[in-house]
């Protein structure tokens, strides 16, 4: 494995936090922790009003982003957690004043509690890295955004490509003739999410194989079976990676939203398709980690992606006795199994993403989380939610930088 180095950055014009670096850019993309709508010259909330709280966010992300050199129309794919789903289109009204060109992908989901009292909103971004890593020769790497009318419009990009992936607007169940939720329940509705996305792959030239990661909304955690048998029936040969999330409500009052990140083999101009085509999606499970129905990591290109791990002893498949602090260990730990198969290490993490059933308790894993790192911490997104499969207290997933690539 070629020792290429991640990028850790900080900057003091968006707020710091001794568990998370605000930005991690490894290879062609920035990975960023969400950012809270708090003034990081106070350390407070800016206020109590929808608007101000989206537009510091927004100030946060821009100052990082502009601290590596980058602008806001960088952005690949942005994801707002909401308080109240009902803000969104005054979240809309400030977002829109942030970029010049087209708008990102996105994501937007109302979860249960946010990190910090009083905070309405927090958003994360992935940006795009051009100038690669060290020892990587900067290349002027172009986005590729792009929309097809047999999916639903949105005032986002169904689909922005950049270098060897394609990141997709997380898709909801709408008739894309209609404009409207389809009828029937969740079945239906998990069906016409993964239509559109089938529909979004196709107009771009790929199909549902070349998916990579899903992240799974749900109104109801109870559908959980019932979506994986529509997915089945979409990935037959194949599962990505895989992560559920309980939304306390998703626009439109849906009940499941699909979001996914998709595998670009033929790049972004100036790389020529021959050069990339042929990298190999890989899929790997350990008998270290839980059993599951999907795989626990699929590596392509510079990137592994790990399905969420709950807090289960990988012998028995049952929940770890004890506290969250010990189901956030167990978690960690699956992650560690995971990656230590791939030949990796805990460092090559590049993004966390923690799902906690009382948000207050992030202060007990934040003494045993920073454990399991021994270099610069990753970048990391905290969400409170209504529920975790199994009943559990916490999920956590993860990305992580894969310096060897895939083969061709």
């Amino acid at each position: 494995m070629s020792e290429i180095k991640k990028n850790s950055r900080n900057t003091g014009n968006a707020p710091k936090s001794p568990v998370s670096t605000q930005t991690v850019a490894f290879s062609h993309y920035n990975n960023f922790s969400a950012q809270l709508p708090v003034d990081p010259k106070t350390g407070e909330i800016v206020s109590n009003e929808i608007k101000e709280q989206a537009k510091q966010c927004l100030t946060n992300i821009q100052a990082i982003v502009e601290s590596i050199g980058h602008v806001m129309d960088d952005a690949v794919k942005l994801t707002v957690f909401l308080k109240n789903i009902s803000d969104i289109e005054a979240v809309d009204e400030v977002y829109k004043t942030f970029f010049k060109k087209e708008l990102p992908t996105r994501t937007t989901v109302q979860v249960a509690a946010l990190p910090l009292e009083g905070a309405l909103i927090q958003i994360d971004a992935l940006i795009s890295n051009g100038e690669g890593t060290t020892p990587q020769k900067a290349l002027d790497l172009v986005k590729v955004t792009r929309n097809t009318e047999n999916a639903p419009k949105s005032i986002h990009a169904h689909s922005v490509a950049f270098s060897h992936y394609n990141n997709l607007s997380a898709q909801l169940p709408i008739d894309p003739k209609s404009g409207e939720i389809v009828s029937g329940g969740v079945k239906e509705q998990a069906e016409q999410c993964l239509k559109n996305i089938q529909a979004i792959l196709e107009s771009i030239d790929h199909v549902m194989n070349d998916v990579v990661k899903t992240t799974i909304f749900l109104k109801d955690i109870a559908d959980a079976d019932v979506v994986r048998e529509v997915l089945a029936k979409f990935f037959p040969n194949y599962v990505p990676a895989r992560t559920i999330v309980s939304a306390s409500a998703l626009p439109l009052d849906a009940l499941v939203q699909i979001d996914v990140a998709v595998s670009h083999g033929d790049g972004t101009p100036p790389q020529l398709p021959e050069d990339t085509r042929f990298l190999v999606i890989e899929a790997n499970n350990t008998e270290n980690a839980p059993k599951v129905p999907y795989s626990h990591t699929v590596a392509y290109s510079h990137y592994n992606h790990i399905s969420g791990q709950l807090p289960l002893v990988a012998e028995n498949n049952q929940i770890v006795s004890g506290g969250v602090k010990e189901q956030a260990t167990q978690c960690l730990n699956n992650i560690k199994a995971i990656v230590e198969s791939i030949d990796h290490k805990m460092d090559d993490i590049v993004k966390i993403n923690i799902q906690l059933k009382n948000v207050a308790d992030i202060t007990a894993v934040n003494e045993i989380y920073t454990s399991f790192f021994s270099g610069d911490l990753p970048a990391r997104t905290v969400i409170g939610v209504s529920a975790i499969p199994s009943n559990a207290l916490v999920q956590i997933d993860a990305v992580v930088s894969n310096s060897e690539g895939t083969p061709a």
